[in-house]
């Protein structure tokens, strides 16, 4: 095996793996030790519980990532999809150039096509186990969908089959290329959405979000209009066209996050992207954006719920970004936030004064301008309402048909009617919220 890993040129962050550089180290010392008549028995123990260790990481990431049938295969497919080389990344979602790179990229597929059928059988004779050969044959057992990346699961699985099938580099390069074209590289390949995350001395980093809701815009009822001005503007986004910052806004439950998770799910394969962060981490989102200004992709920043009271100060920085910053906002990235209000900011009574009262601000009326200016920085605002008894009594019967709910329609209603008086309302959430009521399989939902 170390001589395989040796031979790496595009690809050597994969010889550089810890699993595979363990399992190299200890391939080479059963080779020597082979050749060593008077090779010591404790070496051998040292050598299979280092094999079983390597074993372990291997089961841990197939677990987190739902990998299944060949799990030595699907690790080495892991490694390549997100080792996110200068070839690589040029050719997420536009698939492999032509060029000196792809000519050193065949060599290295002809190497990796051997590492994913590797025999074990020397290693596993020489260490008395066939911990291997189990794993070239593993059993899955079947998970909840909240306990790894389920999505990832099948983009890993799927690019599996379609590696370990290649007979030839040509062959392992079609496929690579493909994936690329589809997907991309790396995490952003992987996953639809992130959120922003500080290490504890502040350091930001963008982690993955797990499990998504799958919803799509026919899962929000009503709101045709509203939905069509979000769908239209990110579509143009998708294509390079000029598009707009949005900002949805209105009643609480009315349906503002799910369309914007909806139109991740709808726009993902061709290339969106959405980053969710919070007004504390404003100060980091210079950190995002020079994270994925050069990348292949179309990214949303995302707020949700976002308002600010009349002494907090982030959107100063939120303003900067969107526009007015020394640095230009690059052309993949556009900001979508939910608000339940439409200022964004809370005004006093003393915001309308040109004296605040027991304030040293003497033009108080220009800081009122300056904070409600921040909403003028989004092009687009659309507004979301309470549904109507009517709208919501349609919700309740598509949630309900949706999910099986074998409830005659006229008890339904009456029982949705009085889930709502309970609630205080009766939009499209305390609609989910009640069919979650009659339905507790339902998880997640709220």
């Amino acid at each position: 095996m170390h001589h395989l890993l040796a031979n790496l040129i595009v690809y050597e962050k994969i010889k550089k793996d810890p699993v595979l550089t363990a399992l190299a180290d200890i391939s080479r010392a059963v080779d020597e030790s082979l050749n060593d008549p008077e090779g010591h028995p404790l070496e051998a123990d040292r050598l299979r519980a280092a094999a079983f260790d390597q074993v372990h990481q291997i089961m841990v990431t197939a677990t987190n990532y739902g990998f299944e049938n060949n799990l030595w295969q699907a690790y080495i497919a892991f490694l390549l999809m997100t080792d996110e080389n200068p070839l690589a990344l040029v050719s997420e979602k536009k698939g492999l150039p032509l060029g000196s790179a792809s000519f050193f990229a065949m060599k290295d597929y002809a190497v990796l096509m051997k590492l994913m059928h590797y025999d074990f059988t020397e290693l596993e004779n020489a260490l008395g186990t066939d911990a291997f050969t189990v794993l070239n044959h593993y059993q899955s057992i079947r998970k909840h969908e909240r306990m790894y990346y389920s999505y990832i699961s099948r983009v890993v699985n799927d690019l599996t089959i379609k590696l370990s099938a290649a007979d030839t580099p040509e062959a392992f390069s079609d496929a690579v290329s493909a994936f690329y074209l589809d997907y991309g590289v790396g995490m952003f390949g992987l996953n639809k959405a992130f959120r922003l995350s500080n290490h504890a001395d502040g350091t930001p980093e963008l982690i993955p979000i797990n499990n998504l809701d799958t919803v799509n815009y026919d899962d929000l009822v009503g709101y045709e209009y509203q939905k069509k001005l979000v769908q239209d503007n990110t579509q143009a986004f998708i294509d390079g066209k000029a598009a707009n910052n949005v900002l949805l806004y209105g009643d609480a439950g009315t349906g503002k996050s799910t369309t914007v998770k909806a139109t991740l799910n709808e726009f993902y394969p061709q290339g969106l992207r959405l980053i969710e962060i919070y007004k504390h981490q404003f100060k980091d989102l210079s950190y995002v954006i020079s994270a994925v200004k050069t990348r292949n992709y179309k990214f949303l920043i995302y707020m949700d719920d976002l308002s600010f009271e009349d002494f907090e100060i982030e959107y100063k920085y939120l303003k900067a970004v969107i526009e007015g910053g020394f640095e230009t906002r690059p052309d993949n990235i556009l900001i979508y936030a939910t608000s339940n209000r439409r200022h964004l900011i809370r005004e006093t009574s003393s915001d309308r004064n040109d004296v605040g009262q027991g304030t040293e601000d003497v033009h108080h009326s220009d800081t009122m301008e300056e904070k409600l200016s921040l909403v003028d920085r989004f092009g687009l605002s659309v507004l979301y309402t309470k549904p109507s008894f009517e709208e919501y009594h349609e919700i309740v019967r598509r949630l309900a048909a949706k999910y099986r709910i074998d409830i005659p329609e006229k008890e339904l209603i009456q029982k949705a009617n009085a889930w709502s008086v309970g609630r205080g309302g009766h939009t499209g959430r305390v609609a989910q919220q009640f069919i979650n009521s009659l339905n507790p399989s339902i998880s997640g939902k709220s």
